[in-house]
């Protein structure tokens, strides 16, 4: 019986092996991120008429895509057509706005009940403050397997390509455009690019970031160019926490037919008492009232 037992065992490391080394020598499915303007919907940011674009920025333009995507002539071209578009959009701007959805990340901010209050909270804000501003949609997967796939490599640090394509588009409008800021906005699993991002630009002073309900294995810079808010300040978030009891009674309280006292789930379907955030919450009114008056009310 153990000899029987031991071939099972080197059976089953055996087709371990064999999908780990498929996972890790397959072709990358990391599908490139798009830019839309967040009224415009799923209308991708993109131009081919570079005429009233400094040389020197197009030719920056070119440099970045390469150092992102090597010879890949398809996805430089697409790059470089949506970062000079938003180049374009934005040079007119105070402060950019760039929004990372939660779940697969194919989604933009009118798609979150939630934060689609949250970012005309900050508009208004930052309007109060004399700031004009840009809003973006970070589309960092496509609706496809392929995203699917993409989207588990980012959270399983199997990629890291994703963050350095968030990051290199911010740094490239500050570095084009006079006195701009960059604002990293996210919800839940979106948090963990624009974390990432942040790291890779924090000597950067123009650019920010504004994070709600991070997963609570989510390594968040404690710069005080970033706001984290774990909370709505009614119910503790127990996703960010880490409260998996609680997420777990919840649901098979849910499945009796108990309803729940706290608002929150992840994934759409999974219940996380909490992980709720709205502009209606007087807690994140405050916090980010106060982040926003802290880093800008000083340039008016």
């Amino acid at each position: 019986m153990s000899a029987k037992i031991r071939r099972i065992k080197i059976a089953a490391l055996a087709v371990l092996i064999v999908c780990l080394a498929i996972v890790l020598l397959a072709p990358s499915p990391v599908v490139p991120a798009t830019t839309c303007k967040a009224e415009n919907g799923s209308i991708v940011l993109s131009t081919r008429d570079f005429s009233a674009i400094p040389q020197s920025v197009v030719e920056d333009a070119g440099r970045v895509a390469a150092e992102l995507f090597g010879d890949d002539e398809q996805k430089c071209d697409d790059f470089i057509s949506q970062i000079l578009a938003t180049y374009l959009e934005a040079r007119d701007k105070d402060i950019v706005i760039i929004f990372n959805a939660g779940g697969w990340g194919w989604d933009g901010v009118a798609d979150s009940s939630g934060w689609i209050t949250i970012a005309e909270g900050i508009k208004a804000e930052l309007s109060e403050l004399g700031r004009s501003c840009l809003v973006l949609n970070h589309k960092r997967t496509s609706a496809t397997i392929n995203g699917c796939i993409s989207e588990f490599m980012m959270a399983s640090n199997f990629s890291s390509s994703k963050p350095e394509d968030l990051a290199a588009r911010a740094d490239f409008l500050t570095r084009h455009i006079d006195g701009i800021s960059v604002i990293f906005t996210a919800e839940s699993n979106g948090t963990t690019i624009c974390s990432s991002a942040f790291k890779i630009l924090e000597e950067n002073t123009q650019i920010y970031s504004i994070l709600t309900g991070p997963p609570f294995w989510n390594d968040t810079s404690k710069s005080e160019r970033a706001l984290i808010i774990r909370s709505n300040g009614t119910f503790p978030d127990t996703f960010s926490n880490g409260d998996i009891i609680t997420i777990i009674r919840s649901n098979l309280e849910a499945m009796f037919g108990i309803s729940q006292q706290y608002a929150g789930d992840i994934l759409f379907y999974i219940g996380a008492p909490g992980h709720d955030y709205n502009w209606e919450y007087e807690e994140i009114r405050l916090h980010i009232t106060d982040f926003l008056i802290k880093n800008f009310i000083s340039n008016n």
